[in-house]
């Protein structure tokens, strides 16, 4: 047996409001305009919120209902000086990208994961930390008592086939008014517990709140910076992860649209081949239309490249095959980008 460890972050962390702030307001881009190019970062922290990056688009946006309509959601008040700095892509990456080219709006290697462990074809221990994210958020909606930021981790013992048997401690940060510490204690503790029993997991040992309290949180607590958590966007280190953030990205970025597409070729290989698990890169030079690699690799070895990948891959018939100027980027944002 041997150890290892994971994490999530609920979705009013810091890091995580920012991905949402961004991904909403490139959904609002999208919507109005489907070929709008962005790239939007922001930075949270002490009563205020940066908005800042490159968009170019048709769309006449409401930035500041869009961020306070956000943070509403998440749990913060509205409080908070808004900060505009957004500028125009770049003529230089737009001459690559354009819609006769079509090529990658960046370069850069994406990763790709699946594995035989749940239906969601993620490790069990990921599947965990997101059912628990995302009742938190339900809860918290329902109790006073709790609020926002937080993060979960499990650490874990594993078989040689890296199979999740058992926790060992299971902790969990959680920000709340710690005035009802032992109801809202035994409430995650019980959710925890009923969780992992869906997978015939025990769990040894609790850490809830180690440093003993945990009152301030968000913005005050902490900054927040979009991209910041792209271990936890994707496979919490079971696998991978490529050099680019997905979030507030429009999907000629191939950091976003070569990451997802490197997820369903594994799902798809992990199924055709009957494998325990598979991993895809695929790298693109900015402004070039097909993938400069492809590499799969499973528990059954390196496996050949199938025919016709290469043009799978292009960018624009990424877009097409997996709908992605239609789908909601702020929810792909809540919880990981790969839940199912």
């Amino acid at each position: 047996m041997k150890l290892y460890s994971n994490e999530i972050v609920f979705r009013g962390h810091p890091d995580k409001v920012c991905d949402q702030i961004s991904d909403a307001l490139l959904d609002a881009y999208l919507k109005e305009d489907i070929n709008s190019r962005c790239g939007i970062e922001v930075m949270g922290g002490k009563g205020k919120i940066f908005i800042t990056g490159e968009v170019t688009s048709k769309g006449n946006v409401d930035i500041e209902k869009i961020v306070n309509r956000v943070l509403k959601d998440v749990g913060y008040n509205n409080n908070y000086e808004i900060i505009n700095n957004l500028g125009k892509q770049s003529e230089d990456i737009a001459m690559g990208t354009n819609d006769e080219i079509g090529g990658a709006g960046d370069q850069g290697m994406m990763f790709g994961y699946a594995c035989n462990d749940t239906k969601e074809l993620l490790p069990t221990a990921i599947v965990i930390l997101q059912k628990l994210s995302m009742w938190y958020d339900d809860e918290r909606k329902k109790c006073n008592y709790l609020l926002p930021d937080g993060k979960a981790q499990i650490t874990g013992y594993y078989d040689d086939n890296m199979k999740l048997q058992k926790i060992k401690t299971f902790t969990i940060s959680y920000q709340n008014d710690e005035l009802h510490r032992e109801i809202t204690d035994k409430l995650i503790k019980d959710k925890c517990i009923e969780i992992c029993n869906e997978y015939d997991i025990k769990i040894e040992k609790f850490l809830i709140n180690p440093t003993g309290k945990f009152l301030i949180g968000g913005f005050e607590g902490d900054a927040g910076l979009t991209g910041r958590k792209i271990v936890v966007d994707t496979y919490h280190s079971f696998a991978k992860v490529g050099g680019g953030a997905f979030s507030g990205k429009d999907p000629s970025k191939v950091d976003r649209s070569g990451a997802y597409k490197a997820r369903e070729i594994a799902k798809d290989y992990l199924k055709k081949y009957n494998l325990r698990w598979c991993s895809v890169q695929l790298s693109y030079a900015i402004g070039i239309k097909e993938p400069l690699s492809i590499y799969v690799d499973s528990d059954k070895g390196i496996l050949d490249v199938e025919e016709n990948l290469y043009n799978k891959c292009i960018p624009k018939k990424i877009i097409e095959d997996l709908n992605l100027y239609y789908i909601c980027y702020e929810d792909k944002a809540k919880f990981g980008h790969f839940i199912n």
